[in-house]
């Protein structure tokens, strides 16, 4: 027979994950604000350590005002339970016949509280009202008046034993009613027999004290936490606040406001982080402006010495291809440098329109005139225009294409001439060895890796393939006879396309070229297709350098040949 299951409790596991995962958002929500708002972390921190500090200064005054209480209600006892032994020992003089100890005891114990009442000192009155007992409780009786069973038997033995000792103890009435007396017992000497008075004290108005006491505490570091947090608040504010705009300006000065300044009232630390700012900001508004004057006039500069270039090189080419066309007529030596004045008009034609890109790249005027196209027919068309200086260079390149057609919204000049670039810079550096493109794609992104296994790139290289001009071995010769600027266009041309252009290499193992495009226009490209580190890459802990300038950085194993 199954049990059933009370529907308190089915309620409660309904609403366990409900209120979990309230807590779990409460807890976020609140680490969240924790990082980014210093006013509330501020504040809540004040509260904290207020409250430690709070609670602990409360339990210590709570703890002495309790001592306070007890030790002169104790002292107040134990006088006034002296005065009263002196009223029993009167009434109990010469106590020893068995059979009327309970009548004297009881007489003696009306005497007591008959007596109390009448003379009240000033011990007695500190002291409080009282529940006296008598017992004579020695080893052959036990005969008592009052409450006896009030009062502890540890406490019964220290006092049967003649000393003076008293106790706090709690005990419940017939009614359940709970109540705490301070017990002080007393020998009482002028019987024949041993007898013990115990006068019982309520302790209600020292606990009501104390309750009061911890009310008012309580209600009191409550009050003061919250307005400890109000002020906490303010003035944390006043200093937050113009952080929070000196914040709000600088990310504005940084989007391009260059004008944005802050506004500076009183003499202040913080004013004076106002005028600190605007000096920066003004220092670098200045700086800015002289940078955008200065990138203006070389555009320009190049741009016109480009244009104004073209004349003079048309002039010469056409002199140079009469020339080139009648090399056959003249004595060898002079049909040689028609040769290399031809190709290095070629070379000079391709400065000037690579000068001329770069200048309209710099510009912003380029527009992308992107369409979809087949990529595997664009890297084909490449490979065929850098066939021949490979084959120059007896260096073979190898296809890795997909069977099927990768479809890219791209520039196809811009693309094609990207990866030209790169295979050109392969032949270039690949000392012979294979050269490898292969082509990838997702369903966001395409992309192509130009591998080649020549002497590769050393360490902080590869962030610097893409500067103009930048070469990292200028004492070697060019197979391409490149310009130096076609990696630097392609890295914008990739940029154009919202994409990536990306380089890694090692000394020794070659290195390998990236380009990530994607698929549409305007989409992110959320992983790559191919990894940019190829899968035969040297382990990165495989080389052990020594620390030299990195221009001189060898591995162990090249050191080795050098050597040799």
């Amino acid at each position: 027979m199954k049990r059933r299951v009370p529907a308190f409790v089915r309620a409660v596991l309904r609403l366990a994950p409900r209120a979990g995962a309230y807590l779990r958002g409460r807890v976020v929500a609140f680490g969240v604000l924790w990082r980014r708002s210093l006013q509330f972390k501020v504040t809540v921190s004040t509260l904290a350590l207020s409250s430690a500090v709070g609670l602990v200064l409360g339990m210590v005054l709570q703890n002495q005002i309790t001592q306070r209480l007890t030790d002169t209600k104790r002292q107040a006892a134990v006088a006034q339970t002296l005065q009263v032994v002196r009223t029993a020992e009167n009434e109990l003089i010469g106590i020893s016949d068995q059979d009327a100890l309970a009548d004297r005891l009881q007489n003696a114990l009306k005497k007591i509280t008959s007596s109390s009442s009448e003379d009240q000192g000033t011990a007695a009155s500190a002291a409080g009202a009282f529940e006296p007992v008598l017992t004579a409780g020695g080893d052959d009786s036990t005969d008592s008046a009052g409450p006896i069973t009030k009062v502890p038997e540890g406490l019964q033995r220290f006092v049967e034993s003649n000393q003076v000792a008293w106790q706090i103890n709690t005990d419940t009435d017939p009614d359940g009613t709970r109540t705490t007396h301070l017990i002080v017992g007393a020998p009482v000497t002028s019987t024949g027999r041993p007898v013990q008075l115990y006068l019982l004290f309520p302790m209600t108005a020292e606990q009501n004290t104390v309750q009061t006491v911890q009310n008012t505490l309580l209600v009191g570091g409550l009050v003061l936490l919250v307005l400890l947090a109000g002020i906490t608040n303010l003035v944390t504010r006043q200093v937050v606040r113009p952080v929070r705009q000196a914040a709000a300006a600088a990310a504005r000065f940084a989007g391009g406001e260059l004008d944005e300044r802050l506004p500076v009232t009183g003499e202040d630390d913080l004013s004076k982080l106002a005028v600190s700012y605007n000096e920066m900001a003004a220092s670098i508004q200045h700086q800015i402006r002289q940078l955008e004057e200065f990138g203006t006039l070389q555009r320009r500069f190049t741009s016109d010495v480009s244009h104004e270039l073209r004349t003079p090189l048309t002039t010469v080419r056409m002199a140079a291809d009469v020339l080139h066309a009648s090399r056959e007529q003249f004595p060898a030596g002079l049909a040689r440098s028609t040769e290399l004045l031809v190709d290095e008009l070629d070379r000079f034609e391709a400065l000037l329109g690579d000068l001329l890109e770069i200048s309209r790249l710099d510009a912003g005027v380029e527009e992308l005139a992107a369409e979809f196209i087949d990529v595997s027919s664009i890297a084909r068309r490449a490979v065929e225009q850098v066939r021949v200086i490979a084959g120059n260079a007896e260096t073979e390149i190898e296809l890795d294409l997909p069977e099927e057609e990768t479809l890219a919204e791209i520039d196809a000049r811009r693309v094609e001439r990207i990866l030209r670039n790169l295979l050109a810079n392969a032949v270039d550096h690949s000392e012979g060895n294979p050269i490898r493109l292969t082509l990838a794609a997702n369903e966001h992104a395409v992309a192509i890796t130009v591998r080649d296994h020549g002497v590769g790139l050393r360490p902080g290289e590869a962030d610097l393939v893409f500067n103009r001009f930048w070469r990292a071995d200028p004492s070697r010769n060019r197979r391409t006879g490149g310009t130096g600027l076609g990696l630097a266009i392609s890295h914008e041309d990739a940029r154009l396309h919202g994409g990536q252009l990306e380089a890694w290499g090692a000394p020794g193992h070659g290195a390998c070229f990236r380009l990530t495009l994607p698929r549409t226009q305007g989409e992110p490209i959320e992983e790559s297709p191919l990894p940019l580190v190829p899968d035969d890459a040297p382990a990165t802990n495989g080389h052990l350098q020594i620390g030299l300038p990195t221009e001189y950085t060898l591995t162990i194993g090249e050191m080795r040949k050098e050597d040799a």
